[in-house]
């Protein structure tokens, strides 16, 4: 006989591989990124960029562009002259009083900043938001400062000082809060600000160079905001007649002093020479390798200060240009802030964050371990009431479906029921069932023993009924014979025990 198959014993259960949380982590942290994104490149095709074609151009009608800044001027009777070379532009500005106006000063070539220097007293230079080397460039003794992430309108005295041009002094409010400038720590004439440091006047009789840091005042889409219109037309009004320097893109290298036909050739005084020989000559070669700036050969004999010049700028360490520099303060406080937000978020969700993960229990906790715990961390946190709330609402439960009361059964009906179960006194019913919060652990202990007493008077346990009397042995029948069977099913047969082969037994 052979022996009966036995089952497979079950195959052993392969610990659940962790879940894998972490984009909990990167979800939070790529929708913070794709915000942050998204912000810069809103802001930055928001920004008018020099380079774009029509920008602050007196002809261009766009959001950007500056034709409503000369019909403005021209209203006032102010002649606008457009020029689209800049060795033109500083031609025209020679002849009488002007103002040169130059909003896109990052297209000018670094050989033709030298020769706004050599411009008559009488012309007016307003550069618009020129950029560090230009300001260099051009030999002015101011250096871009802190900068918003947008122009904010400033009044002309921010500062509590008037502003140097009397024609601004009366205005309001211009946006051109966001560049501000400081003074070199080299400079050897005073420098005077106003409109909060964003605009520098640099001495130079009789008007000067302006320095503006923001072009808002004078583009289309923003020239109707608070006083900007005003600003334009007065900063660049006063002399009645304006070259406008309006630059498609960068410019070549200039060709100083008989060029090519076609190209005006600079003379640094009026009706003067071009050519390399007296005072005052400049320092071009015609061929666009000079610095551009008028003014002599520095005392350089033999011409060769072209070379000298560009060994110097070899050397000269470039300006620091830091990463934070390139955005307001606030934004890093703001990211300072978003960050000990999240490292007080993480620690308060305990490294946690996501929701509470439900885990299967190690062992199995009886109901009155359970109890106990839950008793004992009331009783640690000193939460009574807690307690008392819970101990009120477990009787309450037990009380209303024995009592024929729906669960939202006010307080006093419910009272009222159970005193008349009782026979209590139902305000003191009340009060047990709806009072107030225990104050020492005593109060608590015989709340709930009066808890207890009502919910075993109205609704006692199983435990609580008294056991059925025990039959008497008259009513017990007597049978002959063996005992009847009990009813129901036959107890099943145990199996004889399995013997192997060869087994004596």
């Amino acid at each position: 006989m052979s022996a009966p198959a036995t089952a497979a014993p079950p195959a052993p259960r392969t610990a659940a591989a962790p879940r894998r949380r972490w984009h909990r982590l990167l979800i939070p942290l790529g929708l913070a990124a794709l915000l942050l994104t998204t912000t810069l490149v809103t802001h930055a095709v928001d920004q008018p960029d020099p380079d774009d074609r029509g920008f602050l151009s007196p002809v261009a009608t766009g959001d950007d562009g500056g034709s409503r800044l000369a019909d403005a001027l021209r209203e006032r009777g102010v002649t606008v002259q457009r020029e689209t070379d800049t060795l033109r532009a500083l031609l025209a500005a020679r002849d009488r009083a002007a103002t040169l106006f130059v909003p896109a000063p990052a297209l000018l070539h670094p050989d033709t900043v030298g020769a706004l220097e050599s411009l008559p007293s009488t012309t007016r230079v307003v550069l618009v938001d020129p950029p560090r080397r230009v300001l260099e460039a051009a030999g002015l003794a101011v250096r871009p400062a802190d900068r918003r992430w947008a122009a904010q309108a400033v009044q002309p005295d921010a500062r509590g000082l008037p502003c140097p041009l009397p024609e601004l002094r009366q205005l309001g409010r211009a946006a051109v809060g966001l560049q501000r400038y400081a003074a070199t720590p080299d400079a050897s004439t005073p420098v005077r600000f106003c409109f909060a440091d964003g605009l520098a006047l640099l001495p130079r009789v009789p008007d000067g160079t302006v320095v503006v840091g923001a072009s808002d005042p004078f583009r289309n889409d923003r020239i109707d905001e608070w006083d900007n219109r005003a600003f334009a037309t007065a900063l660049l009004g006063g002399p009645g007649r304006v070259v406008w320097l309006d630059l498609a893109g960068p410019e070549p290298p200039p060709v100083f002093g008989g060029g090519s036909s076609g190209s005006p050739a600079w003379s640094p005084t009026p009706g003067g020479s071009t050519g390399n020989g007296g005072p005052g000559s400049g320092t071009g070669t015609g061929d666009g390798t000079g610095d551009g700036r008028p003014g002599g050969s520095g005392g350089d004999p033999d011409g060769d200060s072209d070379d000298g010049d560009a060994e110097d700028r070899a050397d000269r360490p470039d300006p620091p240009n830091p990463l934070w520099s390139a955005f307001p303060g606030w934004l890093w406080a703001l990211l300072a802030q978003l960050a000990v937000a999240a490292l007080l978020a993480a620690l308060w969700r305990a490294r946690r964050l996501g929701p509470p993960a439900v885990e299967p229990l190690p062992v199995t906790v009886r109901a009155a371990e359970t109890v106990l715990g839950r008793a004992r961390l009331y009783e640690k946190a000193g939460a009574r009431d807690a307690a008392a709330r819970t101990l009120r609402a477990a009787a309450l439960d037990r009380l209303t479906p024995r009592l024929h009361l729906p669960p939202t059964a006010p307080p006093a009906d419910v009272a009222a029921a159970v005193a008349a179960r009782t026979g209590d006194d139902p305000r003191w019913t009340d009060e047990v069932l709806h009072g107030a919060g225990p104050e020492t652990d005593g109060e608590l202990l015989d709340l709930a023993r009066a808890l207890d007493r009502l919910t075993r008077a109205v609704a006692p346990h199983a435990t609580d009924a008294p056991p059925p009397p025990a039959p008497s042995p008259a009513a017990v029948p007597f049978h002959e014979g063996p005992p009847p069977a009990a009813e129901g099913p036959p107890p099943p047969a145990v199996p004889p025990p399995h013997r192997a082969e060869g087994d004596p037994r």
